[in-house]
């Protein structure tokens, strides 16, 4: 077993979550600002991050659960 794969999944879960909790302080900030086409501009840009850090989320979930399975049990 090497080290470098859980590590590397663990990182992307870790950056992934952060840029998920971010994207979603940004998106409720969206909705103070005054000017429409800030709001527009900012809603979108913030959904963006959602998405692609919630699929980083899933991502390094779905790689840990795996290697989890995987790893070796002493009987």
């Amino acid at each position: 077993m090497t080290l470098f794969p859980w590590l590397r999944d663990i990182l992307i879960g870790v950056l992934s979550a952060f840029f998920l909790f971010w994207g979603v302080s940004l998106l409720l900030s969206a909705y103070a600002l005054q000017n429409p086409a800030e709001f527009v501009m900012v809603f979108f840009a913030a959904n963006f991050i959602v998405l692609i850090s919630g699929t980083g989320v899933l991502y390094a979930f779905f790689r840990f659960r795996k290697r989890w399975k995987e790893y070796p049990r002493p009987s």
